[in-house]
This record gives C-alpha cells, sequence and structure tokens, in this order.
C-alpha cells in the first residue's frame, strides 16, 4: 500500500472499503476496494474523514485483508455452511442447517494468538439452526505478510475448525424409577417434560415404563427397550445417594460403559452418561431435570441427537460456566450457563 493525501488520488485504486457511520441511523460502505477515485469522490471521502488514502501497490510478499479473510475462511470451514462474500476485510460462516455446532478452541486460540488476525466464534457446543451466524474472520491491518498466514494454515492443520454435526431425531424410551410412583402415591410428573423437551427436536417416546426401586426390574427395563430398537434410553429418578436409589447400578448391570456418574453442573451434579457396546447412549437424569429450567441434559442432548460422542474430558470442562444462575427469565441459550466447555 501507498499512503497519499486524499486530493492527490483521482485515477488511483483503493485498496480497502471506505465505511461511513452514522450513530443511530446507519453505517454502510461508501466505496468499495477496487474503486478507482474520481474527482466527484473527493469531497464524499473528506466528508467521512478520509484526508488520507491507501491505494494499492502490488507486492508478491504480501496480500491484501480480503485474500487473508479467505485463508482464516478455509482454516474454518467445515460441512454444513457455506460463507459470505468478503465484506469490509470481514467473511462470515453461516449454517445450512440445524445441528451441533463444536469448535477445536484450542486450535482456535493458538490461531488468534498468532496476532494481526481473527477469528471470533459463537460459543461452542450448543445447537444452531439453519441461517445462524457461526464465525467472522479477518485480519487486522489492511495488508499482512504472507508468511503469518502461512503460520496460520499450518498451526490450524488439516482439519476445518468448526463443524456443524446434523441432530437427528430419535425413537426413545423413558424407564421411570421410584416406589411411589409405582405404587400411585404420586403423578409422574418427569416423564412429561421429556417428551416436551425432546419433542422440540422431533423426538418420540416410544416406549414408557414405570418401575419400582428394583435394579432387576430397572435393567429389564432398559434392556428391552434397547431390543425393540430404541435409539437413546432416560432413566429418571434414583440417582442420588439414597439406600434406595439404584438406578446407577440397573444401568451398569444392563451391560452400559458408564463415562461419568456425576457432573461440575448445577442443576445436575448426579446426571450419569453411559453407552451401550453399540453406542446406543442411557442416561440417567436427576430430579431437577423435573423441575429445573435448564441443567445438565440440556448441554449433553444436542450431543446425543447428533451422534457426538459425550466424553468424560468434555464434561469436566463443564465446571466454568455449569452454575445456572436460575433468572427470572430464562435466555438460554443466550446467558453464560454452560459455555465453558
Amino acid at each position: 500500500m501507498k499512503l497519499i493525501k486524499t486530493e492527490d488520488a483521482v485515477g488511483q485504486v483503493l485498496c480497502h472499503d471506505i465505511t461511513q457511520i452514522i450513530k443511530g441511523v446507519s453505517k454502510g460502505t461508501v466505496f468499495r476496494k477496487g474503486h478507482i477515485v474520481t474527482e466527484e469522490d473527493i469531497p464524499v471521502l473528506l466528508r467521512v474523514g478520509k484526508e488520507n488514502l491507501y491505494i494499492w501497490e502490488h507486492n508478491e510478499s504480501m496480500l491484501h485483508e480480503d485474500e487473508a479473510a479467505e485463508i482464516l475462511r478455509d482454516i474454518c470451514h467445515g460441512e454444513h455452511m457455506h460463507a459470505s462474500a468478503p465484506k469490509e476485510g470481514k467473511i462470515e460462516l453461516i449454517a445450512d442447517m440445524d445441528g451441533l455446532f463444536v469448535a477445536d478452541t484450542e486450535r482456535l486460540q493458538a490461531i488468534n494468538a498468532l496476532g494481526e488476525m481473527m477469528i471470533a466464534t459463537r460459543s461452542s457446543s450448543f445447537a444452531v439452526k439453519k441461517g445462524d451466524k457461526l464465525c467472522g474472520t479477518r485480519v487486522i491491518p489492511l495488508v499482512i505478510e504472507k508468511e503469518k498466514m502461512a503460520r496460520a494454515v499450518a498451526v490450524a492443520g488439516e482439519e476445518p475448525i468448526l463443524q456443524v454435526h446434523p441432530m437427528h431425531p430419535k425413537r426413545f424410551g423413558v424407564v421411570t424409577t421410584g416406589s411411589e410412583v409405582f405404587r400411585g402415591r404420586i403423578t409422574d410428573t418427569f416423564t412429561p417434560v421429556l417428551e416436551e423437551k425432546l419433542g422440540e427436536f422431533g423426538c418420540k417416546m416410544a416406549w414408557h415404563q414405570i418401575v419400582d426401586d428394583d435394579p432387576a426390574a430397572i435393567t429389564n427395563a432398559i434392556t428391552s427397550m434397547l431390543a425393540e430398537g430404541a435409539e437413546l434410553v432416560l432413566c429418571t429418578g434414583g440417582m442420588s445417594v439414597d439406600p434406595d436409589d439404584r438406578t446407577p447400578l440397573a444401568i451398569r448391570n444392563a451391560g452400559a460403559n458408564i463415562v461419568s456418574y456425576g457432573a461440575p453442573v448445577l442443576p445436575g451434579a448426579m446426571f450419569l452418561m453411559s453407552y451401550m457396546p453399540d453406542g446406543t447412549p442411557v442416561c440417567g437424569l436427576p430430579g431437577c431435570v423435573m423441575y429445573a429450567k435448564r441443567t445438565i441434559f440440556d448441554l449433553v442432548l444436542p450431543f446425543l441427537l447428533a451422534d457426538v460422542p459425550v466424553t468424560q474430558e468434555w464434561l469436566s470442562t463443564l465446571g466454568k460456566g455449569g452454575l445456572c444462575l436460575d433468572c427470572a427469565e430464562c435466555h438460554f441459550p443466550n446467558c453464560g450457563f454452560g459455555k465453558g466447555g
């Protein structure tokens, strides 16, 4: 780039967009990159505060901000998303479908730590809708060394750092445990909550069985649902450390591999995550899922529907941001709950 006085720029080619911001009214581009400045443009440029301009001078070792943003775009660009056209040096990625959005936060931080470039994403590990903005990319200067962008590509590696995993509606079963429900002393109010919560994602409850606090009965209910084709089994109740709470034992006896019994999330500390040998998830849900607006289950459910494994490592990251503040008006997921993972 070459810096010259605006009055001397007639006939020169702009190497960046010229933006005008009127507070409370508009923000827009007055002249686009590549525009050839005319005599009539000079007063307009001066009115937007441009007494000096950068004009393009070709340099083999440098990249324009749009070209650099395209490199960052390619670093991020996973499946089921599309890119916007460069605008004012920025490129955005947009979701092409509903799904679970996941960002590789370690590589994202490593690229941003290089300096003079940035990738800003929405929070990872949450459901997104078709048309949702996923990220924005740009470099800070108007031109940047090719070598720096090559370093970013090397840090990123071969796999995109952003992914949208399609979510699939599942036929699920619910095993309701507890002598108080089994003997009709209280009404089962847990199952309707689950039907509503999973129904938001198009899932249908195909099996439901109420059993006593008997590990063998709970195990039989789980295995029979799985044998009949359940794609997800949810066990409600019996998840605390009380002597009569037997659900974790029953899930283990069904042959499930326990990922974690417990999670650093409130509400939801007594959550149990497990998978059958064929990969079918079986979850033990604590009572808070029935009465609290948002819990650990809201954080895990998109993973279950997208068939993305829930790991102990990921669950352990949820402590930061894992405390729901139980706001009078819930704005989840547009809040801090679960944003540490």
